[in-house]
């Protein structure tokens, strides 16, 4: 449910369902905690992660729609929350694990929630943390050129810095890294639209496009469609025959 309310964007409903996943795994934890304390069996259940995945996986996506809907304060807050989640008992190593990946992600879901808020003097700082994360490098890239089209930075030299890594995205196949490829390659053509380099935006939202027909996503189709049409007057032939191809297979 939280995967299908983040696909079509929908982050009224994908903190309500994340609330809806805490209080079940909270409820379970301390009916857990109340049995160990009475001499009492425990439950027997079977998760497909350790109870603490669960806990961290609520907070962040709470955080994620507070971050989308501009709520910067209220996702710091989720951030901090799945930033130390060593206080829970009976972790054992998968537990430990778990902890230790929230921390990572917490730090990387930090950093870019200041960029976004407006804390552009970071922009060096996250530069060197995506250098030395490189699995980072992809969302990261993404949140730069959205701080870049919300407070007017250039980041050329930054891209171009990049422009490696971001040359094997499109090497990419497991659906969590096409969806920041999609998210980067739209930005990236807003970016490019912004800069009035309409044939690198056209490249770009081709490719947005093509990524949106590839995973069925209506809501991105639909987005970068807009965005082609409003740079069809710069598209070529080819471009245009293709685009209207994959609205006909839709």
């Amino acid at each position: 449910m939280l995967e299908m309310a983040c696909s079509l964007e929908k982050w009224n409903k994908v903190k309500e369902t994340a609330e809806i996943l805490y209080e079940c795994v909270q409820c379970l934890y301390q009916e857990q905690q109340y049995r160990k304390a009475k001499s009492l069996p425990l439950l027997t259940f079977e998760l497909e992660h350790p109870m603490v995945y669960y806990y961290g996986f609520s907070h962040l996506m709470r955080g994620m729609a507070c971050q989308e809907k501009g709520q910067y304060e209220e996702s710091r807050a989720y951030i901090d929350k799945y930033a130390e989640l060593g206080w829970l008992e009976d972790l054992g190593e998968d537990g430990l694990e778990v902890v230790e990946e929230f921390r990572s992600l917490a730090q990387a879901n930090g950093h870019a929630l200041e960029l976004l808020s407006g804390h552009v003097e970071l922009l060096a700082a996250y530069t060197d943390f995506l250098r030395e994360n490189p699995e980072e490098v992809l969302p990261g890239l993404d949140t730069i050129l959205r701080a870049a089209l919300r407070h007017g930075l250039n980041v050329d030299e930054l891209l171009e810095t990049f422009s490696d890594q971001t040359a094997e995205f499109g090497t990419y196949e497991d659906e969590g890294n096409l969806a920041h490829y999609y998210s980067f390659s739209h930005h990236l053509a807003l970016y490019q639209k912004r800069a009035r380099r309409t044939e690198e935006a056209l490249e770009q939202v081709l490719q947005a496009v093509r990524l949106a027909h590839r995973s069925g996503n209506d809501s991105y189709f639909t987005r970068s469609l807009a965005l082609f049409e409003s740079l069809r007057d710069w598209a070529t032939a080819e471009q245009v025959r293709e685009v209207q191809r994959m609205i006909k297979e839709r």
